[in-house]
């Protein structure tokens, strides 16, 4: 497919052709992930904030917390970061989200850490609203996190095609940028977030979800990245080709960089890196470390270093998002902290949970 761009003035105007560019060769693939540090880190939000549009909107917007945490980051050896977006504050307000992003993106580099941006996520509360974000439910795990796009677009194909400017606008301004690690355009598709929101889910999620994501991989690859696509698998170990969704399916054969959730054992994580072994390009671990399910850095983080296996484990500071519990909160009360944190690393005055943990994982990623 051919973009014509004008340029010049009057009535000498030059056309140069540019194509969108199509997926990368493994070759290609391989080539750019040899050229990176390990990408070591985890999936970041400031802990003052409970959701995407509470991080990025300019009344809630927290520079000085965010350095504050990213330089916590940087002192565990970490390397790089997953954030998402959101959909709605592009259509709020285009340049001043542009230049939050360029801002999270300086602080971030002072501290040496690169981004992973996600565009799209299917989680958690299906109705975002700009404004004032509500307070955390007391104990409920990520009781404020909110889907992009939100129900009332994803249940409508015939609006999807509202989101191309934002997809595009983004990743076109930043296409170049080498502080952007990767664009991962769609978190966990076809969650039908049970029991916490099912009853508001539409039936054919999955089906709308995969709509949506065969659209994002277009207009992304009509941006023209230098830096590698992908979208996640996130259920099961993906062992037998022939079994996988079409979600699945999609995911696997389009994405630049193969990228996969996981919350269980080390025994699992060995059988879904194995398992996508057989795509020939690099893996990224975008989401695990569950300390209740066993899913814990030691020993999973120094696998993935002995892999090459990118690594991000869910949260990082105890805050609003209050991800310390687990998800159980939906459904059973809690009245107190847990005895054993389900994600995050430290709290908001600075101290870990776990200093031994906090060892162990300099000890991986050579800060110590």
């Amino acid at each position: 497919m051919k973009r014509f761009l004008l340029f010049g003035a009057l009535a000498c105007a030059l056309i140069v052709p540019t194509a969108a560019r199509d997926q990368w060769t493994t070759q290609q693939a391989n080539d750019w992930y040899s050229k990176q540090p390990w990408l070591v880190g985890c999936n970041f939000s400031p802990s003052s904030a409970i959701n995407q549009l509470e991080m990025w909107q300019a009344e809630s917007w927290d520079p000085k917390t965010i350095d504050r945490e990213l330089g916590w980051a940087a002192d565990l050896g970490f390397t790089s970061v997953r954030v998402f977006l959101h959909n709605l504050v592009w259509e709020q307000n285009k340049q001043a989200y542009l230049k939050r992003i360029e801002e999270f993106l300086t602080i971030a580099n002072r501290h040496k850490i690169g981004v992973m941006f996600v565009h799209f996520d299917a989680v958690w509360d299906p109705f975002p609203k700009l404004g004032k974000q509500r307070d955390p439910k007391r104990h409920v795990h990520n009781s404020g996190w909110v889907q992009s796009p939100g129900v009332e677009i994803l249940s409508d194909a015939s609006r999807h095609d509202e989101l191309k400017d934002y997809v595009v606008g983004i990743i076109s301004h930043f296409k170049d940028d080498k502080r952007i690690h990767v664009w991962d355009l769609f978190n966990e598709p076809d969650n039908m977030n049970r029991p916490a929101y099912e009853q508001h889910e539409p039936a054919n999620k999955p089906e709308l979800a995969v709509q949506l994501l065969k659209k994002s991989f277009l207009w992304a690859r009509d941006a023209n990245p230098s830096q590698p696509i992908t979208s996640g698998v996130w259920l099961g170990t993906w062992a037998d080709p022939a079994k996988l969704s079409a979600m699945e399916k999609f995911m696997v054969e389009e994405s630049d960089v193969i990228s996969f959730h996981n919350y269980a054992d080390i025994n699992e994580v060995k059988q879904c890196v194995q398992n996508l072994r057989r795509y020939n390009r690099p893996i990224l671990c975008t989401e695990y470390m569950a300390r209740p399910r066993n899913s814990t850095f030691d020993p999973i983080l120094g696998y993935f270093k002995d892999e090459k296996v990118a690594a991000y484990n869910w949260g990082f500071v105890a805050g609003k998002s209050q991800t310390i519990y687990p998800w159980e909160t939906w459904t059973k009360t809690y009245t107190n902290e847990p005895p054993v944190w389900f994600h995050d690393i430290f709290r908001a005055n600075g101290n870990a949970y776990s200093i031994q943990e906090v060892h162990y994982i300099k000890s991986v990623t050579g800060k110590r």
